[in-house]
C-alpha cells in the first residue's frame, strides 16, 4: 500500500494526535489500545467515464448545499477528486461516506458504496451506511461496563445489547467540515463535541475524523479524540461495499483475504464469549483468497451470514494489511490496512430490499469495520478501549483502490 504514515503526517492529518513516526511504523502515545423512508438507490448511483476526468488539472474538493435536517440545519457535501480518476462524497451529517466513484479494467468509473440519495435517507439510515459509528462502535452487552467503580448504562438499542453508540450515535449527529487540499491529496476534516453523558457515556469528548484522497487511489480515515472524563471509545466507519458497481447484484462472488488468523467467537446476540480461536479449517479462513459466498451458510451467530470480529495480524497501533477484496467481474481491487487491532467482517445479513435498506438486497454489500473488540468494557482481557483525560485516541485506516486486467 503506497501510503504511509510519514506521509499522513506530511500531509498534517496526525499532528498532534498523539502518534509518534518511526520508519513508517505509528506507535500510539496512551491511546485507546492500550499500547502508550425515502426513495433510495444502490450503489451505481452515478457513472462516469475515465475520459470526462482524465485531464483533471489537480485534486479538487467542492463544497455544495444536500439538504437539511429535521431541525432545519445544514447539511453539505464535499466531494474530492483526484488525478487517477476517483471521487468521493461525503456529507457532515454523520461524517458520513455517500459515494465513492473509481475506475473498472475498462475505466469506467461507477460508485462501489451504498447510499441513500437525500437527508432523510441519511437521518433514519437503519443500516449505518457510510457513517462515522460511535462513541463505541459494534456492541456493549446489554448496554452496561463499569468504570472505576461507577455504573454506566447505554442506550438499548439492539435489544438486549447497546449497538454503534445508542439511538442516536455519530453516524446521526452534525458534525463540522473544514476541507483541505495539497499537490496529490485533498480532503475534509469534521469535528465533533459530545457531551457528557450524551447515550449514557461519560465524559465531554471531542473527535474529529480526516478523511483525504490521494493521487495513488487511496482514501485514508484519521481518528483523534480526547475527552475531560475517563470514558470507553471505538470509533469506525460503515461503509457497505460493492466493488461492481452494479446495483442488484450480490457480493457473493467477491473475493476476499482477510490477515487474520484468529477471530472471536460469538453468542446469538453477537456478543464475543471471550475465546479467540484460530481460524484454520473452519469456515472463518479467508487467509487465503476465498469468494465471499462460498461457506456464507456456515457462520454460527444467528443472522445467516458472517457478522465476526476478526484479530489482524500484526502489533495494534501499526499500519499494516487487513484485508483485500477482489471483484473479477469489473476487474476492481480493495485492499485495507489499519492501525487497528480488529476488523469487523458483515455481510449485508440484514439488508432486505426495502427503501429503508437502500432498496439492497441481503448479501448485496459487505462491511469491513477497521475497530476494537466487541464489547471491550466489558472483557479485562481484550485490547483495553479506556480513554484518560490527557491521552488523545488516535488510529488510521487505509482503503487503496486499483484493477486487475
Amino acid at each position: 500500500m503506497a501510503i504511509s504514515i510519514r506521509q499522513l503526517a506530511v500531509m498534517g492529518l496526525v499532528v498532534g494526535c498523539g502518534l509518534a513516526v518511526v520508519g513508517c511504523e505509528a506507535k500510539v502515545t496512551k491511546s485507546s489500545s492500550g499500547k502508550t423512508g425515502s426513495k433510495t438507490v444502490g450503489p451505481a448511483a452515478h457513472i462516469t467515464t475515465q475520459a470526462e476526468i482524465q485531464d483533471e488539472p489537480m485534486t479538487t474538493v467542492q463544497r455544495e448545499p444536500f439538504g437539511q435536517t429535521v431541525a432545519g440545519e445544514e447539511v453539505v457535501q464535499y466531494s474530492l477528486r483526484n488525478r487517477s480518476g476517483m471521487k468521493v462524497s461525503l456529507i457532515n451529517l454523520g461524517a458520513t461516506i455517500t459515494s465513492v466513484e473509481v475506475p473498472d479494467r475498462d475505466g469506467i468509473s461507477a460508485n462501489v458504496t451504498l447510499r441513500f440519495p437525500d437527508c432523510d435517507g441519511y437521518s433514519a439510515n437503519a443500516p449505518y451506511f457510510g457513517g462515522a459509528c460511535g462513541r463505541y462502535a459494534n456492541r456493549i452487552a446489554n448496554g452496561k461496563f463499569q468504570l472505576d467503580g461507577n455504573d454506566y448504562s447505554l442506550v438499548i438499542n439492539n435489544a438486549p445489547n447497546h449497538l454503534h453508540g445508542g439511538t442516536v450515535g455519530f453516524n446521526k449527529k452534525l458534525w463540522k467540515g473544514e476541507t483541505f487540499q495539497g499537490d496529490n491529496f485533498t480532503g475534509v476534516k469534521f469535528t465533533y463535541v459530545s457531551p457528557d453523558n450524551e447515550e449514557g457515556y461519560p465524559g465531554t469528548l471531542k473527535t474529529i475524523v480526516t478523511y483525504s484522497l490521494t493521487d495513488n487511489n487511496e482514501l485514508a480515515i484519521d481518528y483523534a479524540a480526547t475527552t475531560d472524563k475517563p470514558t470507553v471509545l471505538n470509533l469506525t466507519n460503515h461503509a457497505y461495499w460493492n466493488l461492481t458497481g452494479t446495483s442488484g447484484e450480490t457480493i457473493l462472488d467477491h473475493e476476499l483475504t482477510l490477515f487474520c488468523d484468529k477471530y472471536l467467537p460469538v453468542d446469538q446476540g453477537s456478543i464475543p464469549t471471550g475465546e479467540l480461536l484460530a481460524v484454520t479449517a473452519t469456515c472463518m479462513d479467508f487467509t487465503h483468497a476465498e469468494p465471499i459466498g462460498s461457506r456464507i451458510d456456515q457462520p454460527v451467530n444467528g443472522s445467516g451470514g458472517y457478522d465476526h470480529c476478526y484479530i489482524v495480524n500484526g502489533s495494534p497501533g501499526t499500519l499494516r494489511p487487513a484485508a483485500k477484496i477482489v471483484d473479477k467481474k469489473s476487474g476492481r481491487v480493495m485492499e485495507i490496512a489499519t492501525t487497528e487491532p480488529a476488523i469487523q467482517f458483515y455481510t449485508g445479513n440484514y439488508l432486505n430490499g426495502t427503501p429503508e435498506t437502500g432498496n439492497a438486497l441481503m448479501h448485496g454489500a459487505f462491511c469491513l469495520e477497521s475497530q476494537h473488540y466487541p464489547d471491550s468494557p466489558n472483557r479485562p482481557e481484550f485490547p483495553t478501549t479506556r480513554l484518560n483525560p490527557g491521552e488523545t485516541y488516535h488510529q488510521t485506516t487505509v482503503h487503496k483502490f486499483s484493477v486487475i486486467p
